[in-house]
């Protein structure tokens, strides 16, 4: 019996090849090339969108931006292996033509606009289909690395570390020198003029050293990067890397990400109510649940929530000094609005004494004396006066109302990790791009901006298929 035999390379075929043939029913690129047809690049902002009447003709932006659309969509994102698979792949739908790879990068680096917009044509047409529930999002960041090796990120503390091992190092040559004379030739590791312009090359990096502090220092920044000045150091697990913070909102529905963002906050505190209004002005409702772990809970984030119609479920980080103590953290004294004081757990009122500014906040100071004779005060106060002091922030009621909501609802907080985690799992393990290619946070978030379309599309795919896709697009 012999094997199943494929067709001669050599077979001269009896009609001329038609490419529609070669792409079966459910294959992605029938949507592709439907969706990127209906759209108006000119109107979007694309480049030679409309060709000009003199002149080498150029690539039609359609289909450059198909062959990235796809590219995205199947784990190949550099300008080189998108025009090797230009040139040996015929699903890319570009009719046998091969742009180089010049020409391809050039595309996402002048259109990063236009991509955008093309995402968010895509994620409009999903909610056109109803595919987003617009009652409850999750909110997420995750890390993403950026073009920019940690060897060429410098913070002040590292910059003085690196001045002083310089030092040491240039001390240590500058002894070396004065030993030349009482050693003998052969005994020498090094010559003197070696010595020398080691000592030369180091003094040239310190002053280089020394020019990026005094520059750190003038621009107020915490660190500098010099690949990717926009990119920053940030904690990844249990390491750190030179990254971008991806911000996401995923809808409960069909886990379709909603909106997204870049930033180059290394923290998540600040981008609740930016990140949830984005998402309720895009799903046009008049309310909406969002939740987000523990790296969001800010007290003016969670108000600015409230204020436009956004109930929030925001768990309580505690990380309180005297939690690590042993002591009484806040949570353990229970206010009494009517009265306006705190009672501390052994029954005693913490009165209202003045009001200050913490952390920019303005908050009220709740204290209480005398606590020396307390049976409490080993797991209170460390104050040898036997004083405890608590402060409330002005609007702290909104915190106190969501930690209600977030203690009635757990299972609301519980089902974050499977919205908001689910995408950025598939984007970085299952499509390999949890890195970028270019630089800077326009050009990143053009990126970004391919890698939703392309997670949105495949999660898509997977519940209508693509027959129902061009079916809704006709």
């Amino acid at each position: 019996m012999g094997y199943v035999e494929g067709q001669d390379r050599k077979q001269t075929m009896l009609f001329p090849e038609v490419l529609e043939d070669y792409l079966s029913e459910e294959n992605p690129v029938r949507f592709i090339d439907v969706f990127i047809e209906g759209l108006d690049l000119s109107e979007m902002g694309f480049g030679r969108a409309v060709p000009k009447e003199t002149g080498r003709p150029p690539y039609d932006p359609g289909d450059l931006l198909r062959l990235y659309v796809y590219g995205y969509l199947n784990r190949t994102r550099s300008s080189r292996q998108l025009e090797r698979e230009a040139g040996r792949n015929v699903e890319w739908l570009m009719g046998k033509l091969r742009p180089d790879f010049k020409t391809i990068a050039d595309f996402r680096r002048d259109n990063v606009q236009g991509i955008k917009k093309v995402c968010r044509e895509f994620t409009l047409w999903c909610k056109r289909l109803e595919l987003f529930g617009g009652e409850l999002v999750a909110i997420d960041g995750s890390k993403f690395g950026a073009v920019n090796s940690p060897k060429r990120n410098f913070t002040e503390k590292k910059l003085k570390r690196m001045i002083e091992e310089i030092d040491a190092k240039i001390d240590q040559y500058l002894k070396e020198l004065d030993r030349q004379d009482k050693q003998e030739v052969g005994e020498r590791s090094l010559s003197a003029e070696e010595l020398k312009e080691k000592i030369e090359r180091y003094k040239q990096r310190r002053g280089q050293y020394e020019q990026l502090k005094r520059d750190l220092e003038q621009s107020g920044e915490s660190q500098v990067s010099l690949t990717d000045p926009q990119s920053r150091s940030m904690r990844v697990g249990h390491g750190v890397e030179v990254s971008y913070n991806v911000q996401i909102v995923v809808d409960h529905k069909h886990k379709l990400v909603v909106e997204h963002e870049v930033v180059d906050e290394v923290t998540d505190q600040g981008q609740l109510s930016a990140m949830a209004k984005k998402a309720k002005e895009t799903l046009e409702v008049e309310s909406l649940e969002v939740v987000a772990d523990r790296g969001y809970y800010n007290g003016e984030e969670v108000k600015a929530c409230e204020q436009s119609g956004i109930t929030a479920y925001v768990p309580k980080p505690n990380n309180s000094s005297n939690l690590k103590r042993g002591l009484f953290t806040k949570e353990d004294f229970v206010y009494d609005g009517g009265k306006d004081c705190y009672r501390c757990p052994a029954g005693k009122e913490l009165s209202y004494r003045f009001n200050s500014v913490e952390q920019g906040r303005p908050v009220r100071s709740y204290e209480i004396f005398g606590c020396t004779r307390c049976e409490l005060k080993s797991k209170c106060s460390i104050n040898q006066r036997g004083r405890r002091r608590i402060t409330r922030w002005m609007d702290e009621a909104i915190l106190e109302v969501m930690a209600r909501r977030v203690a009635e609802h757990p299972e609301k907080v519980e089902l974050r990790k499977c919205l908001a985690e689910h995408p950025f799992g598939t984007i970085k393990r299952v499509m390999n791009q949890g890195y970028f290619l270019m630089r800077g946070l326009t050009k990143v978030g053009a990126e970004t901006s391919l890698t939703i379309l392309a997670y949105n599309l495949k999660r898509v795919i997977n519940i209508l298929g693509v027959r129902t896709m061009m079916e809704a697009l006709t």
